[in-house]
């Protein structure tokens, strides 16, 4: 007796709607979209700077002058938002052009507002581009003057990271996004957005930002990794996951209208789980290393960096982003459009 004739009817009834790309496509339970993107740009001072950036190839520095050009690119792709990340022409201990209103990453966000008015420009509020010595803070000053390492000002920094959000606001962001950990940060920058009207403007916090091994291109592409210590001290514990819902519930009770999970590969529980509990817009950051990893493999032959990459992204919106930020997402739009 052969196996078919005792295997019930309804054997092969998985494979049936697996058999072409049609059938395939007609099930489909997650689709991906130039929508669900959020593209990163790396700008600086000067002119008619487009360098591609070594740790990151398809990743460019660019001066505000060559925006326009982005924005068309992402116009004719269908990707609604970017987000701002700024290499500041000098650095001090207290990031002082981070918040100043002719920084950088001012100069950008009325470059591109000016260029493309429908594009949601998201600005990055933390201070690690812009001190001396790359700590995401103003260090705290302990008896006798020494700095301990990674040892952040919590209460002090506050103060410069709603200074700086108030900035962006003015220079016309349309949200700003603190990414720097500090305790307490969405309560002061709301208040600070709400007492200087601009109490429209949202606020999507990295919630549950990782101390992790993956932003190492990024810190090279921003010039942003810390003189000296680390930031364990105020990044998560990558271990922890209750903690990440606990930091995510206390960002969303501050006021946060987006919250964030950062890395997202590396941490899909992470946001299954927020995406379980809570209902707020969830955004997940497919970081540098994680960008880098697909682009190495994919130039090595290893493996195909458009599937990869493609694959990749599906499993973070499978797993509940509602917004995925993406150095991908210029190619992965061509690709799906």
């Amino acid at each position: 007796m052969t196996t078919s004739a005792i295997l019930p009817p309804l054997f092969a009834r998985f494979r049936r709607l697996r058999r072409t790309e049609g059938l395939r496509g007609l099930v489909r339970e997650t689709r991906l979209s130039p929508a669900d993107f959020v593209y990163p740009l790396f700008v600086a001072h000067g002119h008619g700077l487009r360098q591609e950036i070594e740790s990151m190839p398809g990743q460019y520095h660019l001066s505000p002058d060559g925006l326009a050009r982005e924005a068309e690119d992402l116009r004719a792709l269908g990707i609604p938002a970017v987000l701002l990340f700024g290499l500041p022409a000098a650095k001090d201990d207290e990031g002082s052009e981070a918040y100043t209103d002719d920084g950088i990453v001012q100069e950008a966000v009325r470059a591109l507002k000016h260029a493309a008015p429908d594009l949601v420009v998201i600005t990055d509020v933390c201070l690690c581009e812009y001190t001396s010595h790359g700590h995401c803070g103003v260090l705290s000053l302990p008896k006798g003057g020494i700095v301990v390492d990674g040892e952040v000002d919590n209460d002090r920094t506050l103060e410069l990271l709603a200074r700086t959000a108030i900035s962006h606001a003015r220079a016309g962001a349309d949200m700003v996004a603190p990414s720097d950990m500090m305790d307490g940060r969405v309560a002061a920058i709301r208040r600070a957005l709400d007492e200087n009207g601009f109490a429209h403007l949202p606020i999507m916090a990295y919630s549950a930002k990782y101390a992790s091994a993956f932003y190492g291109p990024f810190r090279v592409a921003a010039d942003s990794a810390p003189q000296f210590g680390d930031r364990r001290g105020y990044q998560m514990d990558p271990p922890n996951v209750r903690e990440a819902l606990r930091e995510i519930e206390a960002d969303i009770a501050e006021g946060a209208d987006i919250v964030m999970v950062k890395p997202a590969l590396a941490y899909l529980d992470v946001l299954a789980r927020a995406r379980e509990r809570f209902d707020l817009p969830l955004a997940a950051y497919n970081v540098s290393g994680e960008y880098a990893m697909v682009k190495a493999a994919d130039r090595l032959g290893w493996l195909d960096g458009r599937r990869t990459a493609l694959e990749v992204l599906t499993a973070i919106k499978r797993a509940g982003a509602d917004i995925i930020i993406t150095y991908h997402a210029k190619e992965a739009s061509a690709w799906l459009t």
